[in-house]
């Protein structure tokens, strides 16, 4: 059984900065492409920040510039960092990743259970 679990967010003063973590565990024979999303309320989920198992990376611009995205193969693990945080960053902030479980033979998106940002003094 596969499980992604998130740490981090929390409250940040606008201007400050952040780190999430997201690792993936249970039985994965390949990891593809991981992200992560965000969703305030009564808006839609969308994407911060994507980056593929070459660590390529796909920013989204709202936060171009103040989002890094990394990923540690080894301990298939996904970092988001941001800095300068607006009040328009506060969201709930999901993992994303793209693996193969050991009992299956095609990649299948999972997902983080959600952490909370909230930016405000």
């Amino acid at each position: 059984q596969v499980q992604l679990v998130e740490t981090g967010g929390g409250l940040v003063q606008p201007g400050g900065s952040l780190r999430l973590s997201c690792a993936a565990s249970g039985s994965i024979s390949a990891i593809g492409a991981m992200g992560w999303y965000r969703q305030a309320p009564g808006q839609q989920r969308e994407m911060v920040a994507t980056i593929t198992p070459a660590s390529l990376t796909h920013i989204a611009d709202s936060v171009k510039g103040r989002a890094t995205i990394s990923r540690d193969n080894a301990k298939k693990t996904v970092h988001l960092e941001m800095i300068n945080l607006k009040p328009e960053d506060a969201a709930v902030y999901y993992c994303n990743i793209w693996l193969m479980a050991d009992t299956a033979h095609v990649y299948s998106p999972y997902w983080g259970q959600g952490t909370q940002v909230t930016v405000s003094s």
